[in-house]
């Protein structure tokens, strides 16, 4: 079958689809025993209507538009709970969090932050601190030494610069040390409720798979994305699309076979089309695994993570 009938069919099959809810919708009684029921759900709708494997992709503007769209909506529909993986109180404890995560992951993160967060609770506490010992503590996330910097570094700035408090400008947090743009992006979307779009690793590979773009360039990647979406979906599209690459549409072997947009992706095909053994890819709730965060929301229908250590 050709790339035209394969666009066009998963135009009609998105066609009716209800726009999920973001993650606020929904009673936590039914959400836990949804995953079950869309894991069926999605392995039948991705062996039924998933597409052909093509050489190449091409769309008007309009196309693209619409089939992005219909993904995010798809996406809401199967990850109603959505959410920042890393455990946080606070936006300081956030913005730790967040540098921290640099090369690691959240797990390992959330895995360390309660000693640290005990032992320097506020700015100025971090500030003052001895590096070694806040080397120590932040050790199991990888590049210790340096992060120890950016966290004494960003600390003092907090004291120094904005009074021991998170500034809540894209342009402020950038200055601090260790603060690059997709840091700054996580803590305004989720500490501030500033809509932003946040290009980790996950989010760069998910959006060159579905032929959103082609740049690798992250912040390339944010403008054209931010072009394809209202500004008040960009911080739950970020935490949907990063959900879907941990989840199910991997790195290496993507689950293609249990995926919920299988119709709607040009790169169907490169992992495992089969959806017995799609199944078996899955990871966190969507595998009946422990998730990233120990302390997850109360609408998450996984289990919490285990304390380091405990694995």
């Amino acid at each position: 079958m050709g790339e035209r009938s394969s666009a066009q069919r998963a135009n009609a099959a998105s066609e009716n689809k209800t726009p999920g809810a973001a993650s606020g919708g929904g009673k936590p009684a039914k959400r836990a025993a949804a995953p079950a029921k869309r894991a069926a759900k999605t392995a039948t709708k991705a062996a039924k209507v998933a597409p052909a494997k093509t050489a190449s992709w091409t769309e008007s503007r309009t196309a693209l538009v619409r089939r992005a769209r219909r993904i995010n909506r798809e996406l809401a529909e199967v990850y109603p709970y959505a959410h920042p993986e890393l455990d946080f109180e606070n936006s300081f404890e956030l913005l730790v969090a967040t540098v921290l995560s640099a090369q690691t992951t959240d797990l390992r993160v959330n895995q360390t932050t309660p000693a640290l967060f005990a032992a320097y609770p506020t700015p100025e506490d971090m500030a003052a601190a001895d590096p070694e010992a806040l080397e120590q503590l932040i050790r199991p996330t990888g590049f210790f030494r340096a992060k120890a910097k950016s966290l004494i570094g960003l600390s003092t700035a907090l004291r120094d610069r904005f009074d021991g408090e998170v500034p809540g400008r894209l342009e402020d947090l950038v200055s601090l040390p260790g603060v690059g743009r997709k840091t700054a992006n996580v803590v305004l979307g989720n500490a501030f409720g500033v809509p932003g779009i946040t290009v980790d690793t996950h989010f760069g590979r998910l959006v060159r798979r579905w032929k959103w773009t082609d740049e690798t360039d992250p912040e390339k990647v944010e403008a054209v994305v931010c072009d394809l979406f209202p500004k008040n979906e960009w911080t739950m599209l970020s935490h949907r699309v990063v959900f879907h690459g941990r989840r199910i549409c991997h790195s290496r072997k993507p689950a293609c076979g249990a995926c919920p947009i299988a119709p709607l992706c040009p790169s169907y095909g490169e992992g495992e089309t089969d959806p017995e053994k799609a199944k078996k890819l899955l990871k966190y709730e969507k595998g009946g695994l422990p998730g990233q965060r120990l302390k997850p929301p109360p609408d998450y229908p996984g289990l919490p993570a285990r304390p380091l250590g405990a694995e």
